[in-house]
């Protein structure tokens, strides 16, 4: 093939190609001309390759065709213009699908947290398990307060921990008992920490230091066991959907649910590693705890409620989550 020959026959149609490319608002003629010029060029491309390799005329067309294709897909939108319908509408209205079942994880986390705690408090037998009385005295009287310690290493510790947490009970969401075997065991945890402390006259010390953060850390935990579990349900009762597309629907909302999850527990361990270990008044460091979690829940049942009655389902769009099915014609 002569390149120069060819150069010299497709230089009008490559020249009228870039023009449609700059062109800012193309019409219903235009459009098609775009796409005819752009298949033509491509052929072009693929016969200079063919023929010759790697060319000047090659690098030349395919920068022509790799801006029409830009055009025609389109261009990713700015994120930034994309976060306020995020945290607006698609999270809010994810966050308020799953209220009823974080509802019922907190209820059962909370009564296996008491009957943990009273039960093992009220039997020494039970108490001397736990370690010698040394120990946990000193546990009840030190450790549990010193643990708390207001420093930034901390409260990004304990970020992690949390994060890691919500990220299992999400993940493996699907298995069914995952979730629900993560928050028993962290039920149990907290609850033999309280029967400790009861069991040295500090329940007061308990709640005081548990509260302030623990009121949104804890939610957080209650909003990813109810995630996974939707996952989990999503595929035993996939409904009129097949479950691989019931599948995509909900593994899509948690990826919304997921983020917003990060933020609530940066949140919380900011509180925890910043608040809970001041010197302060109680009602203050108690005061902040509420109104996070507060502010939590009415992002999450009022504005979600309000943003789920609009009609959205919390997914992301199709360009940002790709297109689920693929149908011909």
């Amino acid at each position: 093939m002569d390149l120069d020959a060819l150069t010299a026959a497709r230089r009008e149609e490559w020249d009228r190609l870039a023009e449609l490319d700059r062109i800012r608002r193309l019409n219903g003629s235009e459009a098609d001309e775009l796409v005819a010029r752009y298949q033509a060029a491509s052929a072009d491309l693929a016969d200079i390759k063919t023929s010759a390799g790697r060319s000047a005329q090659g690098d030349v067309v395919s920068t022509l065709i790799s801006a029409a294709r830009v055009r025609l897909t389109g261009a990713r939108e700015n994120p930034l213009r994309v976060l306020p319908r995020f945290f607006a509408l698609q999270l809010p209205a994810a966050l308020y699908r799953l209220r009823w079942t974080a509802l019922v994880i907190a209820v059962a986390f909370v009564a296996v947290v008491a009957l943990v705690a009273f039960w093992v408090s009220g039997d020494p037998a039970l108490v001397a398990t736990l370690g010698a009385q040394a120990d946990l005295q000193h546990y009840a009287e030190h450790d549990f307060i010193d643990y708390y310690n207001p420093a930034a290493t901390f409260a990004g510790t304990v970020w992690t921990n949390n994060a890691w947490i919500a990220v299992q009970c999400v993940l493996f969401g699907i298995t069914g008992f995952w979730p629900v075997m993560v928050l028993v065991q962290n039920a149990i945890g907290v609850g033999t920490a309280a029967a400790v402390l009861l069991a040295f006259d500090a329940g007061d010390v308990f709640v005081l230091y548990i509260l302030p953060h623990g009121l949104l850390e804890l939610t957080s935990i209650f909003v990813a066991g109810a995630a996974g579990l939707h996952l989990f349900w999503s595929w035993i009762a996939p409904g009129h959907r097949t479950r691989g597309r019931a599948l995509a629907d909900a593994g899509i909302s948690l990826v919304v649910v997921a983020i917003g999850l990060v933020l609530s527990l940066l949140v919380s361990g900011i509180i925890e590693g910043f608040v809970t270990g001041q010197p302060w008044p109680w009602w203050l460091k108690i005061g902040i705890g509420a109104l996070a979690l507060g502010a939590f829940v009415f992002y999450m049942v009022v504005i979600g409620g309000r943003a789920y009655r609009a009609g959205e389902t919390g997914g992301l769009e199709e360009f940002d989550a790709g297109t689920p099915e693929l149908v011909a014609g």
